[in-house]
C-alpha cells in the first residue's frame, strides 16, 4: 500500500513539476521568448502533455522558435486533439477545412469542430454554425441549429457568431426562434449537440 501511495505522490509531484514547466514555457511563449518556450515545452510535449502538444503545434504552425512546418504542426495538434484538448481539435478541424497540410476534407473538419464545440469552444461553435447555415461538409441545411450554435458562441465571446446570428435572425420564423432559444438554453457543455432541429430544415 505504501508503495502505491509513494508512486501516486511521485506521479503527482511530476505532474506539478510538469505544470510549472508548462507555465514557464507558456509565459515565455507569450513574451515572444520562443527559445525558452521551446526548451520548456518540447520535453513536456514529448512525454504526452496535451497542453504542451497543442503549444508545440502552434509554434510549428506559426514558425515561432522552430521552422514553420504545417505537417509537424498538424501532428502535434492531432496528438492533443485525440486527448480531448478543444483548442487543438478546433485547429485540426480548421486544417482539414482549408486543406492545410492534409487533403481537404470537410467531413473530417465537421467531426473535429463538433468535438471542440461540444466542449463549449466558441470558435468551433461559430464555424459549425456556418456549416449548418450553408450546408457544408455534408451537414443538413438547418438555420435553427446554426442560430442555436451562434447563440452559444456569442455567449462564449465570439463577435463573429453574434453578427451571423443577427443576420440569420431576419430569416427565421417566431417558431424557429423559439426552438433555437430552447435548444440553446437546454444544452450543457460536454453533452452532444443536436444534429438537426424540428423546424429549421432548409
Amino acid at each position: 500500500m505504501k508503495k502505491i501511495i509513494l508512486a501516486m505522490l511521485i506521479a503527482l509531484g511530476w505532474q506539478q513539476a510538469a505544470m510549472a514547466g508548462f507555465a514557464e514555457g507558456a509565459t515565455a511563449y507569450n513574451s515572444k521568448n520562443y527559445a525558452v518556450a521551446l526548451k520548456e515545452i518540447r520535453p513536456l510535449a514529448q512525454s504526452g502533455n496535451a497542453d504542451a502538444e497543442h503549444l508545440m503545434g502552434l509554434m510549428y504552425y506559426m514558425g515561432r522558435g522552430v521552422p514553420q512546418d504545417y505537417k509537424t504542426a498538424l501532428e502535434w495538434h492531432r496528438k492533443a486533439a485525440l486527448k480531448g484538448k478543444a483548442d487543438a481539435q478546433y485547429v485540426v478541424g480548421a486544417m482539414y477545412y482549408t486543406g492545410n497540410a492534409v487533403i481537404q476534407d470537410h467531413k473530417q473538419a465537421v467531426s473535429w469542430f463538433r468535438k471542440a464545440a461540444e466542449q463549449g469552444h466558441p470558435d468551433a461553435q461559430q464555424v459549425l454554425g456556418l456549416m449548418y447555415r450553408y450546408h457544408i461538409g455534408g451537414m443538413p441545411q438547418d438555420n435553427v441549429i446554426a442560430y442555436m450554435l451562434w447563440n452559444l458562441a456569442a455567449a462564449g465571446g465570439s463577435a463573429n457568431a453574434a453578427e451571423q446570428r443577427a443576420i440569420v435572425l431576419k430569416s427565421l420564423t417566431p417558431e424557429q426562434i423559439e426552438e433555437g432559444q430552447a435548444l440553446s438554453a437546454a444544452w450543457r457543455v460536454n453533452t452532444p449537440l443536436p444534429q438537426k432541429s424540428r423546424t429549421g430544415g432548409g
